[in-house]
């Protein structure tokens, strides 16, 4: 945590008088994480908290909390005050309360919009960090490398089954190579292996659960109806979704417009960068963008007109290290996250000035 030391003698009447800035812990914080990165997304709140001196109460995901609940056995044994840091698994009624409770003065939340502007509205006079989804935008313009942007795409938008609030999920690739840079990416992801995660040999696992997978084949059979092509997958297998690409497809359907948090990716094809960049802002969502190019007019282009928290150029927006600043505009959150950042919020800034008598 750092301060600042301030001149404040802008007039006669403040000669000799200088402001020091400090910050200072905000008071017990509420955390809750979400399912897809168990460890990752709740260390993102929990390591900040210790190091601003702020206790906090971590809801962990209903569906896999033995994982946190593991690290607080580690913090506890590494020696960090008692009570600095709880681990609560519990109900949603009861993480509501949490969110209402005034004895909390910040609550930073991991997960869908819906749930998280509702828990803004009832969180009351507290601080409020939200990291929500998004339907992140991919731009290829026609200086890109494309055997690059392939592999990186295809990463991006198919690893963890697509559930990742920043994967790849709408695709704007310059007509001038749409054709040679479709071709290797539908037989990039066509090649990759579905199957048991514990196999080392698989590419593609499982959604998180069923009621996930048939509600991607619902959004998938939606395009299709209004005239969306599929050059890949589309098909479920029980708790399986494959890789699946579709073109041709309006920006009303969800699978564009919705946050589609499966391994999927619309494309579609683009004359001139601002075209591809209207594109990328016509989205409730705001999370993160990345766009391959070599050239430097666009990438400044992007980075000053792109509606986003964060711009990745020449790699996908799914790219995230923990010392970044990370988070979105419009309905993809409030505030940001990354080491610095959270700590920032997690304080509170307080001056104080030194006046030397006259």
């Amino acid at each position: 945590m750092t301060g600042e030391l301030i001149p404040l003698d802008l007039m006669a009447s403040s000669k000799d008088r200088v402001g020091i800035t400090r910050r200072f812990p905000i008071g017990p914080i509420a955390g809750i994480s979400p399912f897809n990165f168990p460890l990752n997304l709740a260390a993102h709140k929990i390591a900040p908290a210790i190091a601003s001196g702020n206790p906090i109460v971590l809801k962990p995901p209903s569906k896999d909390p033995l994982v946190m609940l593991t690290v607080g056995e580690i913090i506890d044994a590494a020696g960090v005050p008692e009570g600095s840091v709880s681990i609560l698994p519990m109900s949603r009624e009861l993480g509501d309360r949490m969110v209402s409770d005034e004895r909390f003065k910040l609550l930073t939340f991991t997960g869908s919009p819906a749930v998280g502007w509702r828990m803004k509205e009832r969180a009351g006079k507290k601080k409020v960090v939200l990291e929500l989804g998004g339907n992140a935008g991919v731009i290829v313009d026609r200086s890109a490398d494309l055997d690059w942007a392939v592999k990186r795409i295809v990463t991006g938008a198919f690893a963890y089954s697509g559930q990742v609030c920043i994967s790849v999920q709408r695709l704007f690739v310059d007509e001038a190579v749409w054709d040679a840079f479709m071709d290797k990416f539908v037989a990039a992801a066509g090649a990759l292996r579905v199957g048991d995660p514990a196999d080392a040999s698989t590419d593609v696992g499982p959604m998180v659960d069923e009621a996930n997978a048939l509600r991607t084949q619902a959004w998938v059979d939606e395009a299709k109806a209004a005239g969306g092509k599929v050059l890949l997958g589309g098909t479920a297998d029980g708790t399986f979704f494959p890789p699946t690409i579709l073109t041709d497809t309006p920006v009303t359907a969800r699978v564009c417009s919705n946050e589609a948090f499966a391994p999927l990716v619309v494309a579609f094809p683009f004359g001139d960068m601002d075209q591809a960049i209207d594109a990328v802002n016509d989205s409730a969502f705001g999370l993160q963008t990345g766009v391959f190019t070599n050239d430097l007019d666009h990438a400044w282009g992007a980075f000053h007109r792109l509606e986003v928290g964060g711009v990745i150029v020449n790699d996908i927006p799914t790219y995230r290290i923990d010392h970044m600043p990370y988070g979105g505009v419009k309905d993809s959150g409030l505030g940001r996250e990354g080491l610095r950042w959270s700590i920032e919020d997690m304080t509170e800034l307080r001056l104080m000035v030194l006046a030397w008598p006259q």
